[in-house]
């Protein structure tokens, strides 16, 4: 199975994660905001070649999930990291409050749907990791669930919610899924300034709800959440990296890293073609040339 790319952002594995210990900026002062951009651009390019490989090797497939609070860049990291792959092989989901037909059913339910299949990237905007972010925060969020036993189970439900995406994500990698998280680690200061960009930017309106900043007040609450769930499922088959993202560029870059490295690892190669295929090309190519033009 997969093991981890180094990187100074993955999450041990040991449940020793600490987010108040990590940076949200680390930019150096010789990256220059052009210098980022040639990088992110060589990575874009390399992506696209390794996700034609992917998808002609046709044995592993590709999730990234990417989970952060409101205003850290999940869209635009997105956008910019994918932007040079070809759109009929790579899929992105964006998992909102749960419709009736999913609280009927499991919280991998949903997500599970949307898995990408071989040789395919799939990309979770947000998932089912909001069961333990999200619902945790908000655990009145649970009487919606209609759930037998576990809501009545106390904290046990967290980790109950834990070892079912544990398990989730061990029997994806042993078919073949690779699986990267990504946690997009903005400063509350830095979300502060964005959500007044948004304000105050007739043409960034639309991105802003006053929900969000009600969230704000909980934010120690999803803090807490969040240093419990990356701790309790990073693992070298599907490991989390804290990125730090109150600098966009930065962040697009070190992502992009990340993944064009462990696409770089995987034992992918074009199918390799057959005596009797090269025959039969050769066939072809005799009556094609035979055809004149």
């Amino acid at each position: 199975m997969l093991e981890a790319v180094p990187s100074p952002w993955l999450v041990p594995f040991d449940g020793s994660f600490d987010p108040g210990r990590l940076a949200t900026l680390a930019r150096r002062e010789d990256e220059s905001k052009k210098e980022l951009k040639r990088r992110l651009k060589g990575y874009v390019r390399e992506l696209a070649e390794l996700q034609r490989k992917l998808y002609a090797d046709d044995r592993f497939s590709l999730l990234l999930i990417f989970q952060a609070m409101d205003a850290a860049g999940k869209d635009g990291t997105i956008r910019a990291v994918l932007s040079g792959v070809n759109p009929a092989g790579c899929e992105v989901y964006s998992f909102k409050q749960p419709s009736a037909e999913e609280l009927d059913h499991d919280f991998l339910w949903r997500s599970a749907k949307r898995l990408p299949q071989r040789g395919r990237i799939g990309v979770f905007n947000r998932s089912y990791y909001e069961e333990v972010l999200v619902v945790r925060v908000h655990p009145e969020y649970l009487e919606g669930q209609r759930l037998p036993w576990v809501a009545r189970s106390g904290g046990e439900i967290w980790q109950q919610r834990f070892d079912s995406i544990r398990d989730h994500e061990l029997h994806l990698a042993r078919n073949g899924t690779i699986i990267l998280k990504f946690w997009l680690n903005v400063s509350r200061e830095e979300q502060r300034r964005r959500f007044l960009a948004r304000i105050e930017d007739p043409e960034k309106n639309w991105k802003f709800s006053t929900a969000d900043v009600r969230e704000r007040g909980h934010w120690d609450k999803y803090m807490a959440a969040y240093r419990e769930a990356l701790a309790e499922t990073s693992r070298p088959w599907a490991p989390w990296y804290a990125i730090p993202a109150d600098d966009k560029p930065w962040m697009r870059v070190a992502v992009a890293e990340i993944v064009v490295a462990t696409l770089r690892s995987l034992p992918l190669s074009y199918p390799a073609v057959g005596e009797q295929t090269r025959a039969e090309f050769a066939r072809m190519r005799s009556m094609l040339e035979g055809e004149g033009g």
